[in-house]
């Protein structure tokens, strides 16, 4: 069997490396070079444990080749980005144009699977695009939408152990999906229909983000109050039926902080709690930035001088390189527009460039620092003493003091 996987990033990469690894010839298709070419040399262009190992192995093996192009295939995967335009409108132009792409190599008995967050419908639209351009494929392919869910840093178990959601345009669709997906996958295979498995995508990380505003939410009560939001979390856990989360600074990453945007944006009167969620956790780094800026004023008046600043880490999660819709980068960028010349030290341990930020090395950032701002909870912060003489920020929990 040959699948063709539309999108090389955080999702398509290693769901394409693992089922190469299963026995399933892959063409990886990416719009970006440097992608293709990496891939096609075993290197790894995110980071995720032990996934450069099993690139090289199946690209040795020539079991997966990345390219421009796709390739006519026995099965199609659209794993591409889903933006914004607008206010926060879902954008799935990026699926259109993967699919369009794919339209003329399908023929009768191919599966079409997305697995691109989509808005509720989007399927159905995708499969009306494809029949307008190939009506005499109607009734003689299968599609199908099959979301991912896996934890960064834990890709490589996730896929294969993790339950997943298959939902086919019909009966026949599901279980094709399901032949595919259980040549690699583990978990179990859970049935149902296109329009549910795309809203369940977005009901999973909009209950997510939910959750994390309740303990954002708590975070600011607590400062107000002059209570220790982290010991006040670990005593209410201790009741047998409350499960509070960890505050942080926000929340980033391009499913819990977006996938609520594609339900209020078609359902904005009845998603009450999901917009408010939305809302708290977006304040949430506004207020962090305010209260770096107010340590900074803060440190000038007693001191005289401006502060040297550490802004420890940029990536929307602990231990990963991956930073969109990171509330750190909100943040320091934030920070940075006022800092009104004071000197700026970024830290991402993660990233070894960054087009935009010069990064410090994290022990030097926090020597030098006279402010030291935790924006991200990476294990190499944990190993930094607490040091009394700095004004420390901790708003990931760091030290929870």
């Amino acid at each position: 069997m040959k699948a063709c996987f539309m999108g090389l990033g955080y999702i398509g990469l290693p769901t394409a490396i693992i089922a190469a690894n299963n026995g399933i010839q892959i063409v990886g298709v990416d719009v970006n070079p440097k992608v293709v070419e990496m891939t096609n040399r075993g290197h790894l262009h995110i980071i995720e444990p032990g996934m450069e190992t099993l690139l090289k192995k199946v690209v040795s093996d020539g079991m997966l080749k990345a390219t421009i192009t796709p390739e006519i295939s026995d099965a199609y995967f659209i794993v591409v980005p889903t933006p914004f335009k607008g206010n926060h409108e879902p954008d799935i132009s990026y699926v259109e144009s993967a699919t369009r792409a794919i339209v003329p190599c399908l023929k009768e008995g191919d599966l079409y699977v997305i697995e691109s967050t989509s808005p509720v419908g989007t399927t159905d639209k995708m499969a009306n695009l494809i029949f307008s351009i190939r009506p005499e494929l109607k009734g003689k392919i299968f599609i199908a939408y099959c979301p991912e869910r896996v934890l960064p840093g834990n890709v490589i178990y996730e896929l294969v152990h993790n339950d997943r959601v298959i939902g086919g345009m019909d009966e026949a669709s599901t279980d094709k999906a399901i032949g595919f997906y259980s040549q690699f996958v583990e978990g179990t295979l859970h049935r149902t229909n296109c329009k549910t498995a795309e809203m369940c995508k977005l009901t999973e990380n909009s209950s997510r983000d939910v959750q994390i505003a309740f303990a954002n939410e708590l975070s600011l009560i607590c400062d107000k109050a002059g209570i220790n939001v982290w010991e006040l979390i670990n005593l209410a856990n201790k009741h047998p039926r409350v499960n509070i989360l960890q505050p942080g600074c926000g929340v980033g990453g391009h499913c819990i902080a977006v996938d609520p945007y594609f339900i209020t944006a078609d359902f904005p009167i009845e998603s009450q709690i999901i917009s408010k969620a939305r809302e708290i956790n977006n304040y949430k780094a506004f207020w962090c930035a305010e209260k770096v800026e107010n340590a900074m004023l803060k440190f000038e008046l007693e001191h005289h001088c401006k502060p040297v600043i550490a802004m420890m880490g940029l990536a929307f999660k602990p231990d990963i390189d991956d930073l969109r819709e990171a509330p750190a980068k909100y943040i320091t960028t934030k920070v940075m527009q006022s800092c009104n010349n004071a000197d700026i030290l970024i830290v991402e341990p993660n990233v070894e460039e960054h087009k935009v930020f010069k990064l410090t090395n994290y022990k030097e950032a926090y020597e030098k620092a006279d402010i030291v701002v935790f924006l991200v909870a990476h294990s190499v912060f944990k190993t930094l003493s607490y040091d009394n003489t700095k004004v420390i920020l901790d708003f990931c929990g760091i030290y929870k003091k």
